[in-house]
């Protein structure tokens, strides 16, 4: 696999998601949780996404339950709570693994990329992905979605 453009994700409706979808554009991909204590970074998650769509950017969410069980709802249920309480408007997949054996391969092509910094220990774990489809920086579950840092390099990336 060569770069970001080589992986399919199902979206969250059950179709088909391919990253080739947003060739061309940045995408943030987030491995996210209903009931975690980060989970009010949605909204910050779609207030970057809704400032810099229109130049490029997507933001992807990826929910996972593995990190103490704080997703454990449905495809549904997690699409119908995104939309409710955050207004998430950006695109999601459906539910997956992103560390062990069983994670989905992009989350592998990631840390080969990045290294062990791109292997997510919490929910929220970021990482960025350039215009090219190459990997280009990790950002740890706590940095929130107005990081300066973080939004460095979005736009450096737009």
């Amino acid at each position: 696999m060569t770069n970001a453009y080589d992986f399919s994700f199902t979206s969250i409706d059950g179709t088909p998601l391919p990253l080739t979808t947003f060739r061309g554009k940045p995408v943030l991909v987030v491995n996210t949780a209903s009931k975690c204590g980060l989970t009010p970074q949605y909204e910050g998650l779609e207030a970057l996404y809704r400032e810099y769509r229109d130049q490029g950017l997507v933001v992807l969410g990826v929910p996972c339950n593995q990190f103490a069980g704080q997703e454990p709802g449905t495809e549904a249920e997690i699409k119908a709570f995104c939309e409710v309480k955050f207004d998430v408007d950006f695109p999601m997949t459906g539910k997956v693994d992103v560390k062990g054996d069983a994670r989905h391969p992009f989350y592998a092509w990631a840390e080969e990329k990045l290294g062990e910094g791109a292997v997510p220990v919490w929910n929220f774990h970021k990482i960025l992905i350039g215009a090219d489809g190459e990997a280009v920086q990790a950002f740890g579950p706590r940095t929130e979605p107005q990081d300066e840092g973080l939004v460095a390099a979005v736009k450096e990336s737009l």
